[in-house]
């Protein structure tokens, strides 16, 4: 059995949660504090959650294609997207980002702001409060996020094959490898990537449920002292 998909998809998944865990805590922070667009920015961050893989994978396709502007300024540099394994990193994090974003916009909305007012009061820098104060004390949904982002993108598929293709042990991810054996009527080999998707989605799940039931018991106890 050739377990190249497992490979790529480890590797595109945790690359593409790298990237989606920064941009999304970063703009579900600081879109927080805008007074204006705020709902049409919210939206435009949100969308790819609701639109179909493939339509996503066919605008990424547009944007990053030959004929486009950045896809003419990236040949330039000798950097290709499409049909390339980047471009599989790129489609499973655009695909996985609302999912963080929303999660950590959900953590900093029920944030004390007080907190925050009693820090700036004391000197310290906007930095420093954001990492010394906001996030220790959301980081359990951010953790959240990063779980469901990182499921999300292990099991990316319409996006992926849109922008990145079927290259076996290139952009063949476990999802596309599903796809392929069902195609090829490999009933067997499907079977075995779905069994194999399937477990690890579900000790992700296991694992996000394990870390929020703990950390509800540690802040339990902390309240009764």
């Amino acid at each position: 059995m050739d377990l190249s998909p497992l490979y790529i998809s480890l590797k595109v998944a945790v690359i593409a949660t790298v990237i989606t865990v920064f941009t999304g805590i970063l703009c579900a922070y600081y879109i927080l504090k805008l007074k204006r667009f705020k709902g049409l920015i919210d939206g435009l961050f949100t969308l790819p959650m609701v639109l179909p893989p493939t339509v996503v994978g066919f605008f990424l396709l547009i944007l990053f294609g030959r004929n486009s502007f950045i896809g003419e300024v990236l040949r330039q540099v000798n950097i290709s997207v499409v049909f390339s394994w980047t471009g599989a990193v790129i489609a499973s994090a655009i695909v996985s980002f609302p999912l963080m974003y929303r999660t950590a916009r959900g953590a900093f909305e029920q944030f004390d702001e007080n907190l925050v007012n009693a820090a700036r009061t004391l000197g310290m820098t906007e930095l420093k409060i954001f990492l010394r104060i906001i996030v220790p004390n959301v980081y359990p949904g951010l953790i959240a996020g990063l779980v469901l982002a990182f499921a999300r993108a292990l099991g990316e598929f319409g996006a992926t094959i849109m922008l990145a293709g079927n290259i076996p042990g290139k952009t063949r991810t476990m999802a596309v490898a599903v796809y392929t054996a069902v195609q090829a009527g490999d009933r067997e080999q499907a079977y075995k990537w779905v069994l194999i998707i399937c477990a690890m989605s579900f000790v992700s799940m296991i694992l996000m449920n394990f870390w929020n039931t703990r950390q509800s018991g540690k802040k339990a106890e902390g309240e009764e002292f």
